[in-house]
């Protein structure tokens, strides 16, 4: 085989390899669940192990909406507290690793490694 008969081989393999990464970005970055129009909806999620997480749930919407925070894991989910919901939350907020996924994006456009050094 020649090395010319085996780009459009190595260029499929390349596609499929990165499909699950794009999944992960999609999903870490807030998108995915973007449409979410019912009465209770995920408002963020903080993980603190492989196997633990906070997560913030609204619950209702407009002026009785709440917020509860829940420890989750897998045997088990805790109420750690509820809190009224505010009125507007901060873009910052709703996808928090958006900001980062954007850095890294223009780093990488803009020739640096995520080192912040010039790649050869």
């Amino acid at each position: 085989m020649t090395s010319s008969s085996l780009m459009p081989l190595l260029a499929f393999m390349a596609v499929v390899a990165l499909i699950p990464v794009a999944l992960w970005l999609l999903r870490r970055s807030g998108y995915a669940g973007a449409g979410q129009d019912g009465l209770m909806r995920t408002v963020s999620s903080l993980s603190l192990s492989p196997s633990q997480r906070v997560v913030v749930v609204e619950l209702g919407q407009g002026a009785t909406a709440r917020w509860l925070v829940l420890g989750v894991t897998p045997d088990n989910i805790t109420h750690l507290t509820q809190l009224d919901a505010p009125a507007e939350v901060p873009p910052s907020l709703r996808t928090p690793q958006a900001a980062t996924v954007s850095q890294l994006i223009a780093k990488w456009r803009s020739g640096q490694g995520p080192t912040g050094s010039s790649s050869p």
